[in-house]
């Protein structure tokens, strides 16, 4: 019997050695629901001042729809198109403008657009909190002033982002 614990003892001990000493959980701050729904309402609302019917679309760090919303007589792709460009901003960790911009000079830019859910439109944002990327914001049907909108949604909450 106390060979038996002695033993076990022993196991128990090796395990415990075999786990690393500085192994820890991550810390990290994350785009919550109701920041998201605000920075999709303001760029919605600056959009529709504008006379554009659009949609928006709001990803958590993880690509995940936080709050997509579709303006009334807002186009029926306009919500993909939001969704790809908020995804993308995200992943990358820039606009999709500079994503854009980088297709020239960078061959692998435009072979990244066959990955699902990657699109080379404008429109998408980043959402950082210093230089963490929390989330993407990406909006539709607003041709050449996307972006605008979105950083009118994204400045409106640009104090809580730190």
């Amino acid at each position: 019997m106390a060979a038996t614990i002695a033993r076990l003892a022993l196991i128990a001990l090796a395990c415990c050695a075999a786990l690393p000493g500085h192994a820890q959980l991550l810390q990290r701050k994350e785009l919550s629901y109701p920041l998201a729904l605000t920075i999709a309402q303001a760029a919605l609302e600056d959009c529709k001042g504008r006379g554009y019917a659009t949609s928006v679309v709001v990803v958590d760090r993880g690509g995940n729809t936080v709050v997509a919303l579709r303006g009334d007589d807002a186009s029926v792709h306009t919500m993909e198109n939001a969704r790809r460009k908020a995804y993308t901003a995200m992943t990358f960790k820039m606009t999709t403008q500079d994503f854009i911009k980088e297709m020239p000079t960078r061959p692998v830019r435009r072979e990244q657009t066959t990955l699902p859910n990657v699109i080379a439109i404008d429109g998408g944002v980043p959402i950082k909190v210093g230089n963490d990327v929390v989330g993407g914001v990406g909006l539709s049907g607003s041709p050449g002033v996307d972006e605008q909108c979105v950083m009118a949604g994204i400045n409106k909450v640009k104090d809580q982002l730190q």
